[in-house]
């Protein structure tokens, strides 16, 4: 019997990694529920870039509002949306101190089958996924279960970390 996977090592406990501080650590958070019914990758790229503008986050506005797009649009399609309203979960955090951008979509779907091959460029010649461009300028990748109060697996969360002064080539 093979062992379901919760975690990848990488994952950033925000509210732990915030300690004390809690919330006032962060220059922005904002967090919406994305419908899944129609265009929720372009819906999230209108939601997301208006949000690190006014956040001032420093990096690659642009190129951020783009990979919350394909994190909302993968949970979409690969995950599954929470019922019955055919949403998904996105938030973001904007980290004062070191200026990382902290991006979680959350849906219903416990595993990411495929996850370690997205740090792998393929092999067939054919165009490598976003996310893996993501993990090569320095961006980082995690995803962990979610669980309810009784301990139950209800889902997971996705998360991509871009550095302070990140950029898409």
């Amino acid at each position: 019997m093979t062992q379901l996977s919760t975690e990848s090592s990488t994952f950033v406990e925000v509210e732990k990694f915030l300690g004390a501080k809690g919330r006032s650590a962060l220059r922005f958070w904002w967090q919406g529920w994305m419908s899944t019914a129609f265009n929720v990758g372009p819906n999230t790229r209108l939601r997301v870039r208006p949000r690190l503008t006014a956040a001032r986050w420093t990096g690659d506005v642009d190129a951020a509002s783009k990979l919350a797009a394909v994190l909302a649009d993968n949970a979409a399609r690969h995950g599954k949306p929470f019922a019955p309203d055919d949403r998904i979960l996105l938030r973001l955090w904007c980290v004062e101190e070191t200026g990382e951008l902290i991006i979680e979509v959350d849906d219903t779907e416990p595993a990411f089958p495929g996850f370690e091959d997205l740090a792998t460029a393929p092999s067939d010649g054919s165009r490598p996924s976003s996310l893996w461009w993501v993990l090569h300028r320095g961006g980082r990748l995690a995803w962990k279960a979610t669980f309810d109060d009784d301990g139950n697996i209800t889902g997971k969360t996705v998360q991509l970390v871009l550095p302070q002064h990140w950029t898409l080539p």
